[in-house]
């Protein structure tokens, strides 16, 4: 559900164990990490040599520690975060050792295959996606941002390897795809560093392969229709991204996520009104209960709320459901709880109170200073927010 993370289900196994990968997918994509996590961990102890079923469990761990930490949120609903400034998120001392301990083991049972048959595109598979899940992880959570590039690029030319023995293998394009999408996207420091020789990085070339996947693809159409939404959005193109996040909420409607993104594409898009119309589809299941609701906290719905609000200049109002927000902001992830405290600035700037506007700014700070969000608000310490003037 991230930029370098895949799915990988065996296709030919007893149906129990489909049962346990579909379970555990279908609990994946609806956000219910803990459940995902119980069903590929059973899934896993049925044949602990397979080095799939090692990748599910490291991959359901990072995105359970993503979501907590709303890095999943700045991804798929903002989409405007560089991809070299992410807050440092601190995963528990029994995640950190599954993920690790899980990665190793599909490193490990991947090289054994390999050694056996070279060719074995299925071992080549499980190692590449064992080695971008590594990158992620010490993008995220280590911040070993060299070393999270040089493990996309590893995982990349094992799939380049994949797509020259079985170029039928649209799967093994995602990464492909991404991968040129990404380093187009990097300065250009980075892109002459040593191990990216031979990769110039080519955004457009990477947004087509992405979407090759997600029109063609098996076992990553999913993920690579979910990366087609946020590289839209990065690319201001809601207007396709709004029937693909239409398509995903029929499949997992579960998913808080892709309806508040959906909101947000038609804000991009100026339609104010079907904006408000998703948020109230949100509160509405949240008030009902509704299995996937449950847990997501009343908070955020008023931040979107709030957030909409303000970038269309309903201050007033903006103000109301940001305050809200800001009141319950540590029941929040901490991506939303310092943007309400900015947010909430910013609003009062522009009505001319200034004293409420420091205030809230002060606020963000504390609340998480080495955050984007913070950086803001201290330039705003001493100088008002303006509205940006539309060219």
């Amino acid at each position: 559900m991230g930029a370098f993370a895949f799915i990988l289900v065996h296709l030919l196994t007893p149906a129990s164990a489909r049962d346990l990968a579909a379970r555990g997918l279908d609990h994946f994509y609806n956000l219910e990490f803990p459940e995902a996590l119980d069903a590929f961990r059973e899934y896993r102890r049925e044949d602990p040599d397979d080095p799939e079923r090692q990748n599910l469990v490291a991959q359901t761990v990072l995105f359970n520690l993503m979501l907590r930490n709303g890095a999943l949120e700045s991804e798929l609903v903002t989409g405007n975060n560089p991809f070299l400034r992410r807050p440092k998120m601190d995963p528990t001392p029994e995640e950190s050792k599954e993920f690790n301990e899980s990665i190793r083991k599909a490193v490990e049972l991947s090289q054994a295959r390999l050694d056996r048959n070279p060719r074995d595109t299925k071992a080549l598979y499980a190692m590449s996606v064992a080695i971008a899940l590594r990158g992620n992880y010490r993008f995220l959570v280590t911040k070993d941002w060299l070393d999270a590039l040089r493990d996309i690029t590893a995982a990349r030319k094992l799939d380049n390897r994949i797509t020259e023995i079985d170029p039928s293998n649209i799967d093994a394009r995602l990464l492909q795809g991404v991968h040129d999408y990404v380093v187009g996207s990097l300065p250009w420091g980075y892109r002459i560093l040593g191990f990216l020789a031979g990769f110039h990085g080519d955004r457009d070339e990477g947004i087509r392969t992405v979407r090759l996947v997600a029109e063609k693809g098996v076992r990553n159409a999913t993920d690579a229709k979910i990366i087609l939404c946020a590289i839209y959005r990065r690319e201001h193109r809601p207007g396709d991204a709004v029937p693909i996040v239409l398509d995903l909420l029929k499949r997992y409607p579960r998913n808080y996520l892709f309806l508040l993104e959906l909101s947000q594409m038609y804000a991009d898009l100026g339609d104010k009104e079907r904006a408000l119309a998703a948020l109230d589809r949100v509160a509405e299941l949240k008030r009902s209960g509704a299995p996937g609701y449950r847990n997501l906290p009343p908070e955020r719905i008023d931040f979107a709320r709030g957030n909409l609000l303000f970038w269309y200049n309903d201050l007033d109002d903006a103000i109301v459901y940001l305050s809200k927000s800001a009141a319950k902001a540590h029941d929040l992830d901490p991506h939303s709880g310092v943007l309400s405290f900015l947010r909430l600035g910013q609003c009062f700037d522009l009505k001319g109170e200034r004293k409420q506007a420091i205030e809230a700014y002060r606020k963000a700070i504390a609340f998480a200073p080495r955050s984007d969000a913070a950086g803001e608000s201290r330039k705003y310490l001493s100088s008002p927010y303006k509205r940006p003037k539309q060219s």
